[in-house]
């Protein structure tokens, strides 16, 4: 998938820099970014080909609430490359969710070689991690291991935390699960290692795609389907599922929700992350006109999660 990358500098109140990035980061969004990036005096951002707004995103500049902060930018085309490569080198410190998950960095053997460590066993065909220890001496239900390469979700953003606790407390069983953008894999792997009958993941890049099948196979997740494509890929996907996960931007979000519903069993669960509390109004009148009602949220910081269930 190619991307636009747009660069755009901050000028006025030095005070507002980050309240500036922030709103800036909000109306990109609404104009079909989709990343977003600091940068020194502002934000770089990024949108895939044919679908930036820029309308309204001039709309939203022309108009922006902070009046004594100016906004200019300039748009290319984004460099066809691995732009995870870095930071996938650097790999990332084992990330604790509510003292129940461990994610490590597959990448990093130091880190299952010494942070990670104790005899699992066979439970019901799976394998049981309830023995897995970290260095400090904290015994943990799942370790999950992600290598990732050009793929989000390896659990150091707030709102893949937020998903995984929203994991941790339901009865997944026998449950079908659906990732909607599934980046990595790191949710529907969470969920099969939560005792999920099956997860179906789908993205829209290949990469994602390829990525999240080999971490399914690192951490010895053999009930994991991952599809390439959009939401219309749920059309060829049959059955409805129990709990369906999308971390994604606000306006996929509410352009995908339709979508989703469709694949959703009476009762189902529709677990929302990857937008700001602010938004968390548009979405839930998106859901009620799909006769889905608000169940619970959480945040951590600016961002939010959401949780849906559909009525009977």
């Amino acid at each position: 998938m190619d991307y636009l990358v747009a660069t755009f500098v901050i000028e006025g109140n030095h005070d507002l820099l980050q309240t500036a990035r922030d709103l800036l980061a909000d109306a990109a969004g609404d104009a079909g970014f989709e990343s977003f990036e600091d940068t020194p005096n502002g934000l770089r951002a990024y949108v895939q080909e044919g679908l930036l707004n820029k309308s309204v995103l001039e709309d939203s500049l022309s108009d922006f609430l902070l009046p004594d902060v100016h906004i200019s930018y300039t748009l290319s085309k984004a460099e066809n490359k691995d732009w995870n490569e870095t930071w996938e080198q650097a790999g990332f410190d084992p990330i604790d969710v509510c003292h129940k998950v461990l994610i490590v960095d597959a990448n990093r053997s130091e880190l299952l070689n010494s942070g990670v460590h104790g005899d699992s066993e066979l439970k019901d065909g799976k394998e049981s991690e309830a023995g897995n220890v970290s260095a400090e001496g904290t015994a943990y239900d799942v370790v999950v291991r992600i290598a990732a390469r050009q793929a989000f979700g390896t659990g150091t953003h707030q709102t893949t935390q937020m998903i995984v606790s929203e994991l941790l407390g339901m009865d997944l069983k026998g449950k079908r699960v659906l990732d909607c953008g599934c980046g990595t894999g790191i949710l529907s792997i969470v969920a099969c290692k939560l005792w999920a009958a099956e997860a179906c993941g789908y993205d829209i890049d290949q990469w994602s795609v390829d990525n999240t099948r080999d971490n399914a196979k690192l951490n010895q997740v053999d009930n994991l389907l991952a599809l390439l494509g959009d939401a219309s890929v749920l059309q060829r996907i049959e059955g409805q599922f129990d709990v369906v996960l999308a971390n994604i931007n606000r306006n996929i979000l509410l352009h995908d929700m339709p979508a989703f519903r469709t694949k959703m069993k009476k009762g189902a669960l529709l677990v929302l992350s990857g937008f700001y509390v602010a938004d968390l109004p548009l979405l839930e009148d998106e859901a009620a006109t799909l006769g889905l009602h608000l169940d619970h949220q959480q945040h951590k910081d600016d961002w939010c999660c959401a949780v849906f269930k559909a009525n009977a």
